[in-house]
């Protein structure tokens, strides 16, 4: 008599859990960075707007509580990345209207890209 084979699943890996979260919000035009440690990923998208991911669920922080002094955070289950992604993209459009990058960082980026414009 054999024994039934018994499928073992892998947990999920943090970072390849953020990389699909980075080419989702890619797909939306929003660009971002992956960067990982100590069983974490993060998905670096823009000044405020880091998203944690654990490989399960990421989560992002939306805002404070004035009330309880503490930070709000919003989270969805990674196995839906697409809609993590565009609910990443709204929290972002929403920061870049409300807190544009500085003057120098502004400055520093249109030469960088003018930079890649002439070599490219």
């Amino acid at each position: 008599m054999t024994r039934p084979e018994i499928q073992i699943m892998a947990p999920p890996v943090p970072v390849s859990t953020a990389e699909s979260l980075r080419h989702a919000l890619a797909r939306l035009g929003v660009s971002a960075d992956v960067h990982a440690g100590f069983g974490l990923a993060l998905v670096s998208v823009w000044v405020g707007l880091v998203v944690w991911c654990d490989g399960e669920r990421y989560w992002w922080r939306t805002g404070w509580d004035t009330g309880r002094k503490r930070p709000v955070y919003a989270w969805h289950p990674a196995q839906d990345t697409a809609r993590a992604a565009h609910r990443v993209a709204m929290r972002c459009a929403d920061l870049r209207e409300n807190h544009p990058l500085s003057y120098l960082v502004n400055d520093l980026t249109s030469a960088a890209q003018g930079q890649h414009d002439a070599t490219g």
